[in-house]
């Protein structure tokens, strides 16, 4: 696949990329590239080149560079032609996760492609999961709790229940935010069961309102 850093980088906005760099704390340097433009960009670049044959090992390159859009990029690539990775593609997911690690590419990941990986290879789950929700990197336990955002009825309750119970004393921000979130997203198939998890567990005030936005407490 041909260079598509250099076509980003010829479509750099300085303009952009302060008020961006600012929104994300200025962690992360930033080509001014917003969302829309990106994927236009990215969807030309396709066009013209075709997609990447070796999409796992491009992922990990993206990820690598030092602008944050080429983390953006890659979440895209995977979002369109990831869906049926070989099993072992969780490994790469599982390195992704830890590099340059933000909520802005830890979401893309856990609710899209590992949440996809998952689906298609359900005994993977335990393995992963265990080893997430029970390590001490903030943004695998996020994934750990938030890779169901999307499964509806076909969540395991009992593991997204026993997830957020074990990180329910944590004061990080971004933990409690996810936790409220995965419930609050669970709470849409079984209001009850979520009402009855935050009022018998010590949830951080951040996690419960999140969680009860939309049902209330009662």
């Amino acid at each position: 696949m041909k260079d598509i850093q250099a076509l980003f980088r010829a479509n750099r906005s300085l303009e952009e990329a302060g008020p961006m760099e600012a929104y994300m704390k200025n962690q992360f340097t930033f080509l001014g590239i917003k969302a829309g433009k990106r994927k236009k960009l990215l969807a030309e670049f396709i066009k013209e080149n075709g997609a990447p044959t070796d999409l796992l090992d491009y992922v990990i390159v993206l990820f690598k560079e030092e602008e944050r859009e080429f983390q953006h990029v890659a979440i895209d690539l995977l979002s369109r032609y990831g869906k049926e990775q070989p099993r072992e593609a969780i490994q790469v997911y599982e390195k992704l996760i830890v590099t340059k690690s933000w909520w802005d590419t830890v979401d893309g990941l856990a609710g899209t492609i590992i949440s996809n990986h998952f689906k298609l290879y359900p005994d993977l789950i335990p393995t992963y999961n265990e080893a997430w929700i029970n390590g001490e990197n903030i943004w695998l336990a996020r994934t750990a709790i938030l890779f169901q955002l999307k499964y509806k009825e076909q969540t395991d309750t009992e593991l997204l229940f026993s997830n957020c119970e074990k990180w329910l004393s944590s004061k990080e921000f971004f933990i409690q935010k996810a936790i409220g979130w995965a419930l609050r997203q669970y709470a849409k198939v079984d209001s009850e069961a979520v009402r009855v998890f935050v009022n018998t567990h010590p949830l951080a005030p951040l996690s419960r309102r999140e969680a009860l936005k939309h049902i209330g407490d009662t």
